[in-house]
């Protein structure tokens, strides 16, 4: 369906009557794309063991980052850039954009082969009656009240980790607006920070995997975040291309590691056969927080009229979910050797 959805976009033509059609089609996209994560993250307990999940979520994200690099460069070079493209690809009618859709749905599709042929599936549990869309929300806050019961701490991290993430997200977010608004990128620059942030942030996370199989996901989400407030904190009072570079990259670098180590606190957290269940409100709560960052960062703004005044309104979020994590207890895990 994400495919499908995405490969709808290449009927988007730069007019305004398909405005509402291409909203439509990316908003449904975006809601079948979480209801995949949420299965693709529980599939992390399947191919891991405690002494191995932070090394492998790690590489996945790494991966990610290094995938989208590689799709962004095919793309821009093979058909933005050039005035006429691959298979004689033109600017007419929005076409180099369009045909973009198309390219994504197709990538979509080849690397969910091995994931759909490769990694076995789990037999699922007794089948249980299915729930009607009011007995859902039911079930979600009977599920919540009995975290806070039985299991506080889960609970204590999904709502602590629902803010942090957003402001991670804010970072990508707003970080090209920054750059370009605030500190003189161009475009051509903007490409090429692009890409040697993912890079970085790919380095980070395959780094912080060998560190949360040692230290645990706790340690590493809080130098991460720390480190991130202090990157920040910089930009906010910094000028220039040169200082942007350095601290821009190194929030990437602490982005990757507090987006892995989040996911794997979440693992060796779920007990045996929630694990679905557990993602499934780790994708809900992180939802549910998804405006603090963007509703933040342009108060910031209005309030002190300058657009780089909005970075306090990520820092904000990124303290506020530091501190939330601090009294959560860490999962038990096993040390790599």
């Amino acid at each position: 369906m994400v495919a499908a959805l995405t490969a709808s976009c290449f009927f988007v033509q730069p007019h305004e009557s398909f405005l509402l059609f291409g909203c439509m089609a990316i908003a449904a996209g975006h809601v079948f794309a979480e209801l995949a994560s949420v299965n693709y993250n529980a599939m992390l307990l399947q191919i891991s063991t405690p002494k191995s999940i932070g090394r492998i979520s790690g590489f996945g994200w790494s991966a990610g980052y290094l995938g989208g690099i590689v799709a962004l460069l095919i793309v821009y070079y093979g058909l933005i850039a050039p005035k006429v493209g691959l298979f004689g690809v033109t600017s007419q009618d929005g076409l180099t954009y369009r045909v973009v859709a198309l390219f994504s749905a197709a990538w979509i599709i080849i690397f969910s082969l091995p994931v759909l042929f490769a990694v076995p599936d789990n037999p699922g549990a007794d089948r249980q009656p299915r729930a009607g869309f009011v007995h859902s929300y039911a079930e979600l806050f009977r599920t919540i009240r009995r975290l806070a019961k039985t299991q506080p701490h889960t609970l204590y991290f999904l709502l602590s980790s629902a803010v942090f993430r957003d402001g991670l997200a804010a970072i990508f977010t707003f970080g090209a607006v920054i750059a370009v608004g605030s500190f003189g990128f161009a475009k051509g620059d903007v490409l090429i920070f692009a890409i040697a942030g993912n890079v970085v942030a790919a380095a980070g996370a395959i780094s912080a995997g060998f560190l949360d199989d040692r230290l645990g996901p706790k340690k590493v989400i809080v130098l991460s975040l720390v480190g991130l407030l202090a990157s920040g904190t910089v930009l906010l009072f910094s000028h220039g291309k040169t200082v942007f570079w350095i601290f821009g990259l190194l929030l990437c670098l602490f982005v990757g590691p507090a987006q892995s180590s989040a996911r794997t606190f979440v693992g060796r957290l779920a007990p045996a056969g929630q694990e679905g269940e557990l993602f499934g409100l780790y994708a809900t709560t992180g939802r549910a927080a998804s405006f603090l960052a963007p509703v933040l960062f342009g108060a910031f703004i209005a309030l002190f009229g300058a657009q780089r005044w909005g970075i306090i309104g990520i820092l904000v979020v990124l303290l506020a979910g530091l501190l939330m994590l601090l009294p959560v207890k860490a999962p038990e895990h096993r040390a790599a050797r």
